[in-house]
């Protein structure tokens, strides 16, 4: 029942977000703190989510091969300016291959 109100809770929370900018005066949206916060919070929240879907497995923080190797993968492609779609296909390429060798 926990997981639920949690669920709920959440949910509630992201349509208030989205609530509040909808109905937020223009005189905010313009100024440069708020500006800056939303261009940074995606980046945020998506490099914690890649750390986590690295990094955990379950409740307990677990150093993978196969996933480090493939976003040591991913990051040299996208050093190397590859298209999102090559980036998410070489990642995963190397994991499944390393995986397969056993790793």
């Amino acid at each position: 029942m926990a997981v639920w109100i949690a669920v709920l809770a959440t949910g509630l929370g992201c349509y208030a977000l989205k609530l509040a900018g909808l109905v937020a005066p223009q005189r905010v949206l313009d100024d440069e703190r708020v500006r800056r916060f939303t261009a940074l919070v995606p980046v945020a929240l998506l490099t914690a989510l890649v750390a986590v879907q690295t990094l955990a497995h379950g409740r307990t923080l677990e150093l993978n091969g196969p996933r480090l190797a493939g976003l040591a993968a991913a990051v040299v492609a996208l050093l190397l300016r590859a298209p999102f779609l090559v980036v998410l296909v070489v990642a995963a390429a190397v994991a499944a291959g390393l995986r397969a060798l056993g790793g």
